[in-house]
């Protein structure tokens, strides 16, 4: 039998930490009825900032016997922390437990019942018939995962024009442009005057936060009325399985066959203009403060000279109120060194 590993990123909101070990809890009582993708055991951890770390995760796993693990990461946009900082951890997982097998499922990504969750939580709205809809995703510098958000806001108007939306805009929190409040007046000059702001992203935490503050302050400045909407997680609303079932989806696919996914535009495969520097990169597992690891197993999408992760969540031109985070790393010349060779990112 294999097991289920869930990766989350980490957050310093202890509301949004909590949120995602309920729903590994969730996920673990589903998979008891789901024959198609039964695991014989489900446990999560985070790869930074929250308990438990995958450190924990993993060592639980390996305490009751499991040998064989699927993570799957929960991550909607799929940039650093899907492709290289995951990955990373896991490669560290298999040093510390030898004999240890890991596979790598997909992100949950732009999928069709990300969409209609979305489109719900726009019909569960406190604004009645909005003109325009705000995809508000975290941001990264990864042009990819950027242009995924995209994506999702033009499914999300396809799906939703016939309800009187006008316009479904992208924006970033962090990192990307356009800002919130740069969204927001985007669609005040196309004509907007009613706005729902839908925030991509599945738990509370500092950034969802962040966009209550930059919706408000730019709906003031520009004369808007702007609600923002519930997060896509939000276990108070009813969905049913919707997430669960997909997670369970992404861990099925991945024990059946190798998983592949769209490299098209991968910085760290393809060389895109104006990052060619990160073909080849080697991406490091984050620190955690309940893993002080004394080293870190490298992960490489191709080969290169060693590259360390940073990444902070501030957006350009907007005020941070909290510091960069900044990993520092080391590496031991004696650790694994993952290297893509292929389209798949699996091992």
């Amino acid at each position: 039998m294999t097991s289920l590993l869930i990766v989350g990123h980490g957050t310093r909101d202890e509301a949004g930490a909590e949120q995602f070990r309920a729903f590994v809890r969730r996920v673990g009582e589903r998979a008891q009825t789901r024959a198609d993708a039964s695991a014989d055991a489900v446990a999560g951890g985070f790869i930074e900032l929250s308990p438990p770390p995958l450190r924990d995760a993993v060592a639980q796993l390996v305490s009751q016997g499991r040998r064989d693990v699927v993570a799957v990461p929960l991550i909607l946009l799929a940039a650093g922390h899907a492709k290289g900082d995951i990955p990373a951890a896991l490669a560290r997982e298999r040093a510390r437990h030898p004999g240890l097998r890991t596979r790598y499922a997909r992100p949950l990504g732009v999928h069709p019942e990300i969409i209609g969750l979305l489109r719900k939580r726009l019909a569960a709205s406190a604004q009645p018939r909005p003109d325009a809809v705000l995809l508000v995703g975290r941001g990264t510098t990864d042009p990819d995962a950027n242009a995924d958000l995209h994506r999702a806001a033009r499914l999300l108007w396809e799906t939703t024009r016939e309800t009187g939306v006008e316009f479904v805009e992208p924006a970033f929190v962090s990192l990307a442009h356009p800002s919130v409040g740069e969204g927001l007046k985007r669609l005040a000059r196309l004509g907007a005057r009613r706005v729902t702001v839908l925030p991509y992203f599945l738990f509370a935490g500092v950034l969802p936060d962040r966009i209550v503050a930059h919706s408000e302050r730019a709906a003031e400045q520009l004369g808007l009325e702007v609600t923002v909407g519930r997060l896509l997680g939000d276990s108070a609303l009813a969905d049913g399985d919707v997430l669960t079932d997909l997670v369970l989806d992404r861990y099925a696919e991945a024990v059946a066959g190798p998983v592949s996914v769209n490299c098209d535009a991968c910085v760290y495969r393809i060389a895109m203009p104006g990052f060619e520097d990160r073909v080849g990169a080697v991406q490091r597992p984050h620190d955690h403060p309940d893993d002080p690891a004394g080293h870190h197993h490298a992960h490489a999408h191709d080969h290169g000279s060693a590259h360390a992760h940073i990444h902070a969540h501030q957006h350009p031109g907007e005020q941070l109120h909290e510091a960069d985070h900044r990993p520092q790393v080391t590496q031991d010349p004696h650790s694994p060194v993952v290297r893509h060779t292929g389209p798949a990112s699996v091992r």
